[in-house]
């Protein structure tokens, strides 16, 4: 018995919605629901939403110890998969890029029991994507939808379990949320948008002059350092590199947050399973590696994920993580380069704040309602924000962004 057992178990194989003809199940692995039908769901470039990407966490046990319990909630019709939510159950907030810190200690303070809540999130990975999926060939997506939210008010009031968090969902707008008093939260992110470039050059062109000559200083500094860039995709990438990137990657978290959250193995399964969409930016010296940068992408978006070094270099940070995927951007007709969370320092290398949205059930009325009003003042507080931020972006033309 585990220590999840207490709140939560494998929903009985039976019908629990009101809706005839459906029959809603969950599933603590997805291997229990197995690929085709899974990314039949997803229907989507966004690797992040694979079962490639998703199983993979699951298989090379990145989950449990981080405190992330999978148990997806999926909709049959007869023996048809025809609805899906990623979902898990979690004992902490670690890892999920929407902060409730401050909402479990007040829960807690006050005598409850925030943890465990339930989420439908992308583990570790602060991405946007729709969360309820549907089988796009349905006659009635909107009743499936609705079937999968009713359905995990259920659980969280039956089970005793404080809230529910989809977080980062898009489109923001996905109807059903308002029905079942879900609570709308936004976040801000930075992503860099591609208007027709024709190179890296005449990016630079449409800055001003003085953010023009600071981004060709700090890639000066990198070249006269002596540094190489190699950009290799999923199929070019040996496990030896991925052990030399992996070396990286758990420096960055050893220094600013524990434990790495990732496996060699993982990152080493999706360039096998996943080659066109993953791809690894490597630096190095003298024929030596010295930092590194991971990045997927699906038809139109570059996510970049994480980064790590060995030595430091001035600018190296900004060179592999941002310039050369902007270049990269360019050169292959990708719209958007989404950076994720955090960092005003994105602005001046042309990024712009994008408004992301969560939705959030809470159990217990009084403190749903203090929550609400708390999003209330948080809403008008990010809004203001973004109008701050949009002020000082670097480019000449006010009309580009």
């Amino acid at each position: 018995m585990t220590e999840f057992d207490s709140c939560i178990r494998t929903l009985p194989q039976n019908n629990l919605s009101p809706i005839s003809g459906f029959t809603i199940q969950q599933a603590s692995s997805l291997n229990t629901i197995g690929a085709t039908d899974w990314n039949r769901l997803a229907s989507t470039n966004n690797p992040f939403l694979s079962y490639e990407f998703l199983q993979g966490l699951e298989e090379c046990d990145c989950l449990e110890a981080q405190g992330w319990l999978p148990q997806h909630l999926v909709v049959y019709e007869q023996s048809r998969l025809v609805g899906a939510l990623p979902l898990y159950l979690k004992t902490n907030s670690y890892g999920e890029f929407v902060f409730d810190w401050s909402w479990a200690d007040a829960y807690e303070r006050a005598g409850g029991q925030y943890y465990p809540k339930l989420v439908s999130a992308i583990p570790f990975t602060p991405v946007q994507g729709p969360r309820l999926l549907i089988d796009k060939s349905h006659d009635r997506p909107e009743v499936i939808k609705a079937v999968l939210l009713q359905t995990i008010v259920e659980i969280t009031e039956t089970r005793g379990i404080s809230s529910f968090h989809c977080l980062l969902q898009d489109p923001p707008d996905e109807p059903g949320y308002s029905a079942y008093q879900f609570l709308p939260r936004k976040s801000i992110q930075f992503h860099w948008h591609n208007h027709a470039y024709r190179d890296f050059d005449d990016f630079l062109e449409r800055l001003s002059s003085k953010k023009r000559k600071q981004i060709k200083r700090e890639r000066r500094q990198v070249r006269e350092a002596g540094l190489e860039i190699e950009v290799l995709s999923g199929d070019m990438i040996t496990p030896r590199l991925w052990r030399i990137f992996y070396e990286f990657y758990c420096s960055t978290f050893h220094k600013r947050w524990g434990n790495p959250r990732l496996s060699c193995e993982f990152f080493q399964l999706l360039s096998e399973r996943l080659p066109h969409q993953t791809l690894l930016l490597l630096a190095s010296k003298n024929r030596n590696y010295v930092a590194g940068a991971f990045a997927m992408l699906n038809g139109d978006t570059l996510y970049g994920r994480h980064w790590g070094c060995n030595s430091q270099y001035s600018n190296l940070h900004f060179e592999l993580c941002y310039y050369q995927t902007i270049d990269y951007c360019i050169r292959n007709g990708l719209t958007t380069l989404d950076a994720g969370v955090q960092g005003e320092h994105k602005l001046s290398r042309g990024f712009e704040p994008v408004i992301t949205w969560s939705h959030h059930w809470i159990r217990h009325q009084g403190f749903r309602k203090a929550i609400h009003d708390f999003l209330d003042r948080e809403s008008v507080e990010i809004d203001e924000y973004v109008r701050q931020l949009i002020s000082h972006l670097p480019y000449k033309d006010a009309t580009v962004v």
